[in-house]
C-alpha cells in the first residue's frame, strides 16, 4: 500500500501502479479459510446456531441464561471452502457492572470480534415483538463495533418458529418487513445489510445463513482493477449534479490499494480535497454499481503532484524564453 501511495514516477504518468492488478491475480483470496464469529447478547440461541451449521451436538445448549463462558473454536468444511466458526458469550449490555467469569467472557467476545472476518450478529425475533423494535442498545454498539472494524456484517433473526400460530401470523410479516429497514436506519454507515431468519432449534435457515455469509466474505475480498474503476470514475463523475462547474474536484486517477475490506485511493489535481458529499457520493456508486452491499469500503484521498518537464501543458517563465527566441529565429531567416 506504501508502495502505491509513494510511487511519483506512476502518478507522474496518470495511471497506477501495474503490480496492484497482478498481486490481484495471484491470490484469490476468496478462496482462503473464513473466519467467522458468532456474536450477540445472551440467550438468543447463537450456540444452537452453531450446532445447526456443525450439524452436530457440538456445545451445550439450554433455556438458562450464561451457558457459554468461554469462547468455543471450531473448523468445519463447507462446499469445499474452510471455515473457522466461534460461538462467543453472550454480549452484556452494561459490562461494567459485571464481575468475575461475565467480565471475562466479554472481553474474550470481544476479541473474536476483532479477529474475525465476518461477525454473525444474531437477534431474537420473539424479544423484538415484545420490545417493538429490532436492536436494542448492546446490539446497536456490536454492530457499529464491526462496522469501525471493517468486518463484514450479517444479520441472523434466530427464534422464528416462536412466531408460529394464529396469533403471531401477522407478527411474521411484520418482522420481516421492519427488521431491514430499522438496521438500515441504526446503522446508515453500511447499505444492503443482509438480513437471514432462521430457526436455528428446527434446524431451518442453515444454508441461507452459509450462503449469506460466503458471499459477504466474497465482498469483502472483491478486488478491482485499475482500469474498469476509471472507467467507472468517468461514467459516474458526468451524471454527478454539481452545483459549482468550476467546483468539481479534479481526480486524476482512482485505484484500489486493499481488499479485506475494499480500500480505495482517489488522487486529485493539485490541492484539490473531495468533500465528505463527494466521498458519500462516491462510496454509494461503488456500492451499487459493483453489487458491493453489506460490507464497509474505505476511500481515501491524495493530491498527485504535477508534471514537470516537457510533457506538462503549461509552460515555465524559461520555455516560455526559449520558445519567443526560436519563433525570432525563424522570422529573421525567412526575410533573408
Amino acid at each position: 500500500m506504501l508502495q502505491v501511495l509513494n510511487s511519483n514516477s506512476d502518478q507522474d504518468s496518470g495511471y497506477a501502479p501495474s503490480h496492484v492488478d497482478d498481486v490481484a491475480g495471484e491470490v484469490d483470496e476468496s478462496k482462503l479459510p473464513l473466519q467467522l464469529a458468532i456474536i450477540g447478547r445472551p440467550n438468543v440461541g447463537k450456540s444452537t446456531l452453531l450446532n445447526t451449521l456443525l450439524q452436530e451436538e457440538r456445545v451445550l445448549v439450554g433455556p438458562e441464561v450464561g451457558l457459554t463462558r468461554d469462547s468455543v473454536r471450531t473448523q468445519f468444511q463447507h462446499e469445499g471452502r474452510t471455515v473457522y466458526l466461534v460461538d462467543t458469550a453472550g454480549w452484556l449490555q452494561r459490562t461494567g457492572l459485571e464481575k468475575g467469569p461475565s467480565s471475562l467472557s466479554v472481553m474474550q467476545s470481544r476479541k473474536n470480534l476483532m479477529r474475525a472476518q465476518v461477525v454473525a450478529l444474531v437477534l431474537d425475533a420473539e424479544e423484538i415483538v415484545k420490545a417493538r423494535r429490532s436492536m436494542t442498545h448492546a446490539e446497536v454498539v456490536i454492530a457499529r463495533r464491526a462496522v469501525e472494524e471493517g468486518r463484514g456484517l450479517v444479520v441472523i433473526v434466530n427464534k422464528m418458529d416462536l412466531l408460529k400460530g394464529k396469533r403471531n401470523s401477522t407478527s411474521i410479516d411484520k418482522v420481516m418487513e421492519a427488521v431491514p429497514l430499522e438496521i438500515q436506519t441504526v446503522i446508515p454507515q453500511i447499505t444492503g445489510i443482509p438480513v437471514v431468519f432462521t430457526s436455528a432449534l428446527e434446524g431451518r435457515g442453515r444454508i441461507a445463513v452459509m450462503r449469506q455469509v460466503i458471499d459477504t466474505y466474497e465482498k469483502w475480498c472483491t478486488r478491482l482493477s485499475t482500469s474498469r474503476l476509471n472507467r467507472w470514475l468517468r461514467k459516474i463523475m458526468s451524471r454527478h449534479s454539481w452545483k459549482d462547474q468550476a467546483a468539481q474536484p479534479k481526480i486524476k486517477y482512482f485505484t484500489q490499494v486493499k481488499a479485506r475490506p475494499p480500500t480505495f485511493v482517489a488522487f486529485t489535481n493539485g490541492k484539490t480535497q473531495l468533500s465528505d458529499t463527494d466521498l458519500r457520493f462516491l462510496t454509494k456508486s461503488l456500492k451499487e454499481d459493483f453489487d458491493l452491499g453489506g460490507i464497509p469500503i474505505r476511500i481515501m484521498q491524495r493530491c498527485a503532484p504535477r508534471k514537470v518537464g516537457g510533457n506538462s501543458s503549461k509552460s515555465t517563465p524559461s520555455s516560455k524564453g526559449r520558445m519567443a527566441e526560436r519563433f525570432l529565429s525563424d522570422k529573421r531567416t525567412s526575410d533573408v
